[in-house]
């Protein structure tokens, strides 16, 4: 679909979704404003099928002109592109040299020079507001390896652990990211300085932190990071994470959030230098708690939550040039808007509104620079009225595509759940939709698990690929996601088996009930906590299903908590280990577990996994088809040996969306 780094627009054969086309469209990331606020700098990633591998250039696009400039064309991938405080310069990450580094460019793409030369590379930058230091990561030796203890043996391999967290995510943790500021001379970085002074802890945070988690102060004297400083069994179950000023000229560091026991991340410094916005969690080893909107008034210490009485989160901060508001993102029933809260009357307003979901915000003189997506359209640059919330889309980067696509209607229905409770459901229809006809149908059961089935594009679970299949597709927001309420959030803690269960099989069967449905040929799909919901629903859905996809899903908690490595999810979700026989939450989580119910799977499954997913390991789902094998239950089992708790890779994604059709294809068709 793409020829290097230049794409061209496929012309399509037909006007069907195919996960060849899927993999085609242009990814739009890392949008930042410009000084002057006239010009939106972002990077857009497109993959090569045939070449097993993405590109990644970079563009401008006029706030108000709205012509999308491509500013790099190299084999690289430039990414984190930043304008430097003057706005004469755009500083970016390259791999040109070997290891990434950072290099700097004019704004239309001319006179590419290399900044930073650090052993190993670097990994995100932050210019200072004054220009004369650079912020940046950089990954350094988390602890002594085999290597180091017997250097006679240099062709060892193996790795010798003491405490937990020995990996996280996707990798054995053999390095921990860390905040280096230097001072920016002459185009070069001299004197480089640790800020966490060799400390054996990670900021940014891993997995999935980078320098969104650190951020100046406007006079250049403070840095703000985000660190949790735990290692070992003490960091696995723990989500205590804090807010710690650096102070450039002394290298003194204090805690400004200290006694705050959840997540604190991702401080942001008003304009004004009066002000730190961050986002907070109150609640120690939970981690979907509520994500409150905390700001610090810098001149007395006084910390504020703003969001009381706001029952959503609130995430993707970003000030506003008057230092009065801040905007951020914030996921209700199932759409995601950009809202604004004003300091004098701490008043929270909406300011878009639709069926979107908006992943950026930002100020760009007298509008709005945001980002969103939908179940029927990837991410594309938009500006936005903040009086009327009214939208300009920007990039029409994927148009020529969608214009050749018939795609799927997405349809909001409320159902009635087993306690009268009303639930919102998506529900999606075959691309030329025909009442008259009856179609197989498919129950989606999210992961997380508290994770808005909200208006989501994925180039996995997309939901236009799966109608496009053939199929309808139901996606409930069942009890246990945000956006909804805490009460709806928090009844899935403890009870897995429980309520949100009754929820998924509420969704199917009212859809099941409508004449176009062939209630014969239901399926039951999902990923994650949504294949633990599977693996779950194969033991007790009486009939309902004819074939069930299981991907990365827990099967044997027993196993699960030991095995996973944040240990402080499982004690929270599960309720606890499963030898504390006085703990009845725990007890009942383990005493649902799917693996002591496959004496009643009769119905086919396929099962997919990665072997790089440390979170939930793949002798989970290698024990799920096992176990089906062994009672003559028809299943496929899927592996990935390379892919983590998601398929990353262009030609591992196409597999896997033909082996998904081809399963539910053969037993539902």
């Amino acid at each position: 679909m793409t020829k290097n780094n230049n794409p061209d627009v496929p012309k399509l054969t037909s006007d069907i979704l195919t996960p060849e086309v899927l993999w085609s469209f242009g990814r739009i990331a890392e949008p930042t404003v410009s000084p002057d606020k006239a010009t939106v700098l972002y990077a857009v990633t497109y993959y090569n099928i045939e070449e097993n591998k993405s590109y990644r250039e970079l563009y401008t696009v006029g706030v108000k002109e709205g012509k999308p400039v491509r500013i790099t064309s190299t084999p690289e991938k430039e990414s984190s592109g930043t304008w430097r405080p003057d706005g004469k310069k755009i500083g970016y990450l390259s791999s040109k040299s070997g290891d990434m580094q950072l290099w700097e460019m004019n704004p239309d793409g001319s006179d590419m020079i290399q900044v930073s030369e650090v052993k190993g590379g670097i990994t995100g930058f932050k210019y200072s507001p004054d220009a004369t230091k650079i912020l940046y990561t950089a990954d350094v030796k988390a602890k002594p390896d085999v290597h180091d203890l017997f250097p006679d043996l240099p062709k060892a391999n193996a790795h010798l652990e003491n405490d937990l967290m020995y990996k996280h995510w996707d990798e054995w943790v053999e390095t921990v990211p860390h905040p280096f500021v230097a001072d920016y001379k002459n185009g070069k970085l001299e004197n480089a300085v640790d800020l966490l002074q060799g400390e054996p802890f990670e900021s940014p945070m891993k997995p999935f932190g980078g320098v969104e988690q650190l951020d100046w102060s406007r006079d250049g004297k403070t840095i703000a990071y985000t660190c949790r400083k735990k290692t070992g069994r003490e960091y696995a179950i723990s989500t205590n994470s804090d807010i710690y000023f650096y102070n450039v000229d002394t290298r003194q560091t204090e805690n400004k959030t200290e006694g705050m026991m959840g997540y604190d991340q991702n401080p942001v410094f008003s304009p004004d230098g009066k002000w730190m916005a961050w986002e907070s969690m109150e609640r120690d080893g939970y981690e979907a708690d509520k994500i409150r909107l905390f700001i610090m008034n810098l001149q007395t210490g006084a910390k504020t939550d703003y969001s009381v009485g706001f029952d959503q989160n609130s995430t993707n901060l970003s000030w506003s040039d008057d230092s009065q508001s801040v905007y951020f993102i914030s996921c209700w029933h199932a759409v995601t808007q950009v809202y604004r809260l004003d300091l004098a009357d701490k008043k929270i307003t909406p300011v878009t509104s639709g069926v979107h979901d908006y992943g950026f915000v930002a100020q760009a003189g007298d509008r709005l620079v945001g980002v969103k997506h939908s179940m029927s359209k990837p991410d594309e640059i938009y500006t936005i009225d903040p009086k009327t919330g009214t939208e300009t889309e920007l990039t029409f980067l994927n148009k020529p595509i969608l214009d050749q696509l018939t795609l799927s209607k997405v349809e909001e229905r409320w159902f009635k759940t087993t306690d009268n409770k009303d639930m919102q459901t998506w529900v999606i229809y075959p691309p030329h939709f025909d009442p008259n006809k009856k179609y197989p149908t498919i129950l989606f059961c999210e992961g997380g698990p508290q994770s808005t089935v909200s208006q989501f594009w994925s180039y996995r679970w997309n939901f236009q690929q799966m109608a496009a299949n053939g199929y309808i597709v139901v996606a409930p927001n069942r009890r246990g996601l945000p956006g909804f309420g805490k009460e709806w959030l928090e009844q899935i803690s403890g009870d897995y088996s429980g309520q949100n269960m009754k929820d998924y099989l509420s969704a199917i069967d009212a859809v099941a009930k409508e004449p176009f449905v062939d209630k014969d040929k239901l399926g039951c799909v999902g990923a994650s906590y949504g294949g633990y919901s599977v693996y779950w629903l194969a033991g007790h859905h009486e009939k309902r299903f004819k074939a069930f996809i299981a991907h990365d899903g827990m099967f044997n908690l027993e196993q699960q908590y030991l095995e996973t490595e944040e240990t402080w999810f499982v004690n929270w979700d599960l309720g606890g280990p499963y030898w504390d026989k006085a703990n009845k939450v725990a007890q009942r989580s383990y005493a649902n577990s799917p693996h002591l119910f496959v004496d009643k799977w009769d119905t086919p499954i396929l099962v997919i996994h990665g072997e790089k997913d440390y979170r939930i390991l793949a002798s989970q789902g290698m024990a799920a088809f096992n176990a089906a094998v062994l009672r003559g239950v028809p299943a496929q089992l899927l592996i990935f040996p390379e892919e983590n708790h998601w398929v990353l890779q262009p030609q591992n994604g196409i597999l896997w969306q033909r082996v998904f059709k081809q399963w539910l294809d053969k037993y539902l068709k």
